[in-house]
C-alpha cells in the first residue's frame, strides 16, 4: 500500500500524518510507502514545522528525516490512497485528476475514523493546536490500518 498525505504546505499536519502512519504501519508489520506533499510549494526541501517534530517526538515518533515537497499531478498514479487534510486540499488535488481511477483514490482523512462527515483537520501553523491535531491524525491512522490493502 502506498498512501500519500497532502496539506497546504506540507510543514504541520500531512508531515504528521505521514509520521503517524508510518510508525503504526511499522507496528503493525506492514510493508506500507507512506509520504507527504502539499499543494503549495513555498516550504519545498524545508524540515517540518518545528511544533509539528515536538509533538510527534512527544508520542515517540521521529519527522525530522522529512523534508517537504509539492503535490505533483503525477502522484495520483504513484500512490494507492491520496488523504487530503481539509476540503480545499480535496478539491486542489481533484483539479488534477484526469481519470475515474485517479479520483477514486483520493479521500478526506478524517473519513476513514468519523465515516461521511467531511471533517477537516484545522491546521495549527497560526493558532498552535498540534496536539489536538496529532490526535486527530492519531485516530484516523489507526482507522487506516484497518482498511484492506
Amino acid at each position: 500500500m502506498k498512501v500519500l498525505m497532502v496539506c497546504l504546505g506540507n510543514i504541520c499536519r500531512s508531515p504528521l500524518a505521514e509520521g503517524i502512519l508510518k510508525h503504526k504501519a511499522q507496528q503493525a508489520g506492514l510493508d506500507w510507502q507512506v509520504d507527504s506533499a502539499g499543494i503549495g510549494g513555498w516550504h519545498a526541501g524545508e524540515l517540518p514545522d518545528r511544533r509539528s517534530i515536538e509533538v510527534a517526538k512527544k508520542h515517540g515518533i521521529d519527522i525530522m528525516g522529512q523534508r517537504a515537497r509539492k503535490f505533483n499531478a503525477s502522484d495520483l498514479d504513484n500512490f494507492d490512497l491520496i488523504l487530503a487534510m481539509d476540503d480545499e486540499n480535496f478539491d486542489d488535488i481533484l483539479r488534477h485528476a484526469k481519470t475515474h481511477e485517479q479520483r477514486k483514490k483520493v479521500h478526506m482523512i478524517m473519513n476513514f475514523s468519523r465515516p461521511h462527515k467531511n471533517e477537516r483537520v484545522p491546521d495549527p501553523y497560526y493558532d498552535g493546536r498540534f496536539q489536538l491535531v496529532f490526535n486527530m491524525l492519531d485516530e484516523a491512522c489507526g482507522a487506516i490500518l484497518k482498511i484492506p490493502n
